[in-house]
């Protein structure tokens, strides 16, 4: 066993976990961190997203071990005072979900996207968005609400 210590959702933890757990099991067995999804277990679907010193991460392609220190951030740690992120908000307004089960990583990823590029084109949303896959929806509608988020609602075609 190897003792961690991070901030998760603001909220210092510290846990002694096998060297082997992945972050995204912490998150979820040890923390109950459970919107943090696991989709794929291979890196490809980037349901299990979260953000680790302010960079978006999959989690299932990191050891917990390797957050020791971390702050970590999940789609819990979004909302504020019970309101939700505008990134949140702009994907319940603009039906960027279906099934839901992409959905945290979806919008973990959107936000990183933002922070890095706050006004991005329709085509950067689809290449900053391309490693995290949504089997339902088509995309449109995520784009559409990553554009709404980044204040672009304006001309877009429904």
């Amino acid at each position: 066993m190897t003792k961690i210590t991070m901030m998760v959702d603001g909220a210092k933890v510290a846990d002694d976990v096998e060297p082997r757990t992945l972050l995204v099991q912490y998150l979820r067995e040890q923390l109950g961190k459970t919107g943090t999804v696991v989709g794929c277990d291979t890196s490809n679907c980037g349901a299990c997203t979260v953000h680790m010193n302010g960079t978006s991460v999959k989690s299932c392609n990191v050891l917990a071990v390797q957050a020791d220190g971390a702050e970590v951030t999940t789609i819990e740690g979004l909302a504020k005072d019970g309101e939700l992120h505008p990134v949140q908000e702009a994907f319940r307004d603009c039906h960027g979900l279906q099934c839901g089960y992409c959905t945290p990583g979806m919008i973990m990823q959107s936000v990183a996207l933002l922070q890095e590029n706050p006004k991005p084109s329709e085509s950067e949303i689809r290449e900053g968005l391309e490693g995290n896959l949504c089997r339902c929806t088509g995309y449109h509608n995520i784009v559409k609400a990553v554009q709404q988020a980044a204040g672009q609602s304006e001309g877009v075609n429904a």
